[in-house]
């Protein structure tokens, strides 16, 4: 996903959020609030309509919900409540701030129709994932959603993991936090092998396995992780 694609994301749901929250919305007020052209509200809210909103237009006013509409707090399921989060991330390293600002305060809202418990696993993500975007990378990974789900419900993990020397071993972990650096993402996780925290990187993880078995949370964040381990 690129910058333009992340950024179309972000306004398509806070276009969403304002209709909800407000009687008559504008495409003039829509377009100066995101810094756009009228055009490129009309292609937005005609995308929100393909997709299904029922979205009203009032001649000469602006444009409403139809009257009973509410996004539902069931409509996000918690790996997709994952995925936002991860969205976020990537956002947060974009270099318009008023972006950022805006991306930020349609999260919240998007966290406020969680389940506490959701929202809680959702701010505990948030906390223990870093992401350096780069679009150049090579090597990706097919284990993020499952990963972020044992992370934040604490499940014990089993992986054949192959090393520098390409040999394979089999290790039950404690995940613990995801980075995604230049190259690679990084999984940050107790192994029961090793005894001890250890870096994984998921592009060598051939096999795995969430376990029903659960670990302990580790009581810190992940900042001060670095500090004590770094």
């Amino acid at each position: 996903m690129n910058d333009n694609d992340t950024k179309r994301l972000s306004r398509l749901t806070a276009i969403l959020i304002q209709l909800q929250t407000k009687r008559l919305t504008t495409a003039t007020s829509l377009a100066e609030k995101f810094n756009v052209s009228v055009r490129t509200i009309y292609r937005d809210i005609k995308a929100l309509d393909e997709a299904g909103v029922p979205i009203m237009t009032e001649e000469g006013k602006g444009y409403t919900l139809m009257e009973g509409y509410r996004i539902p707090p069931v409509m996000f399921s918690e790996s997709q409540a994952n995925a936002l989060i991860l969205a976020e991330q990537l956002v947060l390293k974009n270099k318009d701030t008023s972006f950022i600002k805006d991306y930020t305060e349609a999260i919240d809202k998007i966290k406020a129709v969680l389940k506490q418990s959701e929202k809680d696993k959702a701010n505990l993500l948030a906390d223990r994932t870093r992401f350096e975007q780069n679009i150049n990378r090579d090597r990706n990974s097919n284990n993020i959603s499952q990963l972020q789900s044992a992370l934040t419900n604490f499940y014990l993990t089993k992986i054949d993991y192959i090393n520098e020397q390409n040999k394979t071993t089999s290790r039950i972990i404690e995940p613990f936090a995801l980075l995604s650096t230049n190259e690679n993402w990084l999984l940050i996780a107790r192994c029961h092998l090793r005894k001890e925290f250890r870096y994984f990187r998921l592009d060598r993880i051939s096999k795995m396995e969430i376990l029903t078995e659960k670990f302990d949370q580790h009581k810190m964040t992940l900042q001060e992780y670095f500090d004590k381990y770094h």
